[in-house]
């Protein structure tokens, strides 16, 4: 009788020579197209056969390593971190991988089997760390290392699974940044004033340039007659090497013939971190004199210059270093009096007057350099609800449910937007009252007030209509809105198109019972829908989830045609939040 032979590929156990129980497992197929056979040696049938199934369940479900090369943490990690990541990452990316490889994970994780490491293995070099003196930040930078070089370990068949995905990993609280208040600012503006590079530190608190934004800086990315500056690149850190063959003994950045051996820029990592952004005019006129003077500066230096077009340079005419960039913000923070800070608090101030001010979230984004998938998270990180904000928000609540006047609160639309801090607003004992029917609306000065009433006369006959004074000091303590109410300019007398339309989660247009279109006189607007611009719009969405777009503007013609925009981009937020950076709100 012929001796039953299993199919080709099928595992099998035998009893070998040696005395030992043998199983082989084919589990694939090696490079050359050969099987991939493994195999496995016990003592007893019983524990072989338990090897094989497992060995067989390994392979039927998440796969079974490949063969070959055995890794270390430590092989695995320096092959990783120098030929796999270093040349398809951008510099700074490779520098912290660099520096949690080499500086944490090799010295604490190096000695094991890359296919013994275990989720527990990893929790107890974060503690470690932590106990060492690291901070919370630094263990979960290795711990996001580890875990990036080891799923290109799974995905190489080098590992089955991802010890470090499994693993808890440290808990970082985040910081909460502290803007700077409207009064610290112009401290530090006015020391500004009085330093090198001005302009610098004036970008930074009104733009809300990162760092490397405002270094890379060039001239031909500044256009004076648009107002408008480009960002599109960003500095980078200098990385040294020796120039005198390692014989001064000293690192390599203090090396006295150092060569920088990295490229000055790159450019904005995304798309919308290339953005155009508007500049008031106090900024160009600053820009222009930081010209001349960089003009005076080139004439000195002579022959020493180095022309490479940046707007904030060395007087030699190099680009400054941000290291150096650093050191001077932590000199003009002493020398204004202000409280200690990271550079990037003069972005989280500046995303924090956008808001203040009332900046539709899609100018927002523009200006931040956010991209739309991320910009509701950073909107959130960003912009901080200041006490102005808050009051605000809990008068027009105060108005809406108990009838005190909410339109009295904003500032006059084309004025000064309400500051950061609550410093009084100079001027005299007295304020002009406008009665407009039941709105009373606050003014600095009669002509104002008068002006106003005079419009109201216009288009309300027969109903109250007349400005009456009131002491400032008690206006300030019990009127509506205080003395952020009292309006110190002429209103506006244009007149501003507003339409909206509003959209289901499906994108089904929702009939919201007004007219899709009006106008109103712009002093009319609060100051969150006024505008002096041709248009502009943007969408959000609704408590309810519904979607609404808005559009407004000093041009009629231009509003009907951008509603189409809005609209569009409406119904696409509608049907995919998520693409918006809805979806972890609503």
């Amino acid at each position: 009788m012929a001796k039953n032979r299993q199919p080709n590929g099928a595992s099998s156990i035998y009893l070998g020579k040696d005395g030992r129980w043998h199983g082989r497992v084919t589990v694939g197929v090696k490079d050359d197209g050969t099987p991939d056979r493994r195999h496995l040696s016990r003592r007893t049938r019983a524990e072989v056969t338990k090897a094989v199934r497992e060995l067989e369940r390994q392979r039927d479900s998440t796969g079974v390593r490949k063969a070959g090369q055995t890794w270390t943490v430590k092989t695995w990690l320096t092959h990783w971190v120098e030929n796999i990541a270093a040349p398809n990452v951008g510099e700074n990316t490779i520098d912290g991988y660099r520096v949690a490889v080499y500086h944490h994970l090799i010295p604490g994780l190096g000695a094991h089997r890359l296919e013994k490491l275990e989720p527990e293995h990893l929790e107890r070099f974060y503690q470690k760390m932590r106990a060492n003196g690291s901070a919370a930040g630094t263990a979960h930078q290795a711990h996001r290392t580890v875990n990036t070089a080891l799923n290109e370990a799974v995905r190489r068949r080098h590992l089955t699974t991802n010890p470090a995905s499994i693993a808890k990993s440290p808990k970082v609280e985040e910081e909460e940044v502290e803007p700077y208040s409207l009064e610290e600012v112009q401290r530090l503006l006015a020391e500004a004033a009085k330093v090198r590079n001005t302009a610098r530190w004036v970008i930074a608190l009104a733009l809300g340039l990162r760092q490397g934004e405002a270094l890379g800086l060039k001239w031909e990315d500044v256009d004076f007659e648009a107002g408008v500056i480009l960002v599109r690149r960003g500095r980078l850190r200098p990385r040294y090497k020796h120039g005198c063959g390692n014989r001064c003994g000293r690192k390599p950045g203090y090396c006295p013939q150092k060569i920088n051996i990295r490229r000055e820029t790159k450019d904005t990592k995304t798309r919308a971190g290339k953005r155009p952004i508007g500049v008031p005019e106090e900024l160009l006129k600053l820009l222009r004199r930081h010209k001349e003077q960089q003009e005076r500066e080139r004439a000195l230096a002579r022959d020493l210059w180095v022309e490479k077009g940046y707007v904030f340079t060395s007087p030699t005419g190099e680009p400054l270093n941000p290291n150096t960039d650093f050191h001077r913000w932590k000199d003009l923070l002493k020398a204004a009096k202000v409280r200690d800070g990271r550079l990037h608090a003069a972005r989280h101030t500046a995303a924090t007057v956008l808001l203040i001010l009332g900046v539709p979230d899609a100018v927002v984004d523009r200006i931040m350099g956010w991209e739309p998938g991320k910009s509701a998270r950073m909107r959130r990180r960003y912009q901080h609800l200041t006490g102005p904000v808050l009051q605000q928000t809990a008068a027009k609540v105060g108005g809406l449910l108990w009838g005190t006047g909410a339109h009295a609160l904003e500032p006059v639309p084309g004025g000064p937007g309400p500051g950061l801090s609550q410093a009084p607003v100079p001027g005299a004992p007295t304020v002009y009252v406008a009665l407009l029917g039941e709105r009373r609306i606050p003014f600095l000065h009669r002509e104002h007030a008068e002006a106003v009433v005079a419009q109201w006369r216009t288009g309300q006959p027969g109903r109250l209509a007349e400005v009456e004074e009131r002491d400032r000091r008690k206006w300030e303590q019990e009127g509506v809105g205080g003395m952020r109410a009292i309006r110190d300019r002429m209103p506006d007398r244009r007149i501003v198109h507003h339409a909206n339309a509003v959209f289901l989660p499906g994108g089904e247009r929702l009939n919201i019972g007004r007219d899709e279109q009006w106008s109103v006189s712009a002093w009319e607007f609060e100051t969150d829908l006024y505008t002096d611009l041709p248009v502009r719009w943007h969408t959000t969405r609704r408590p309810g989830q519904e979607v609404e777009a808005q559009v407004r503007g000093t041009d009629q013609a231009a509003v009907t045609v951008a509603l189409a925009d809005a609209c569009a981009e409406a119904v696409d937020r509608a049907r995919n939040p998520g693409k918006y950076g809805d979806a972890d709100d609503w």
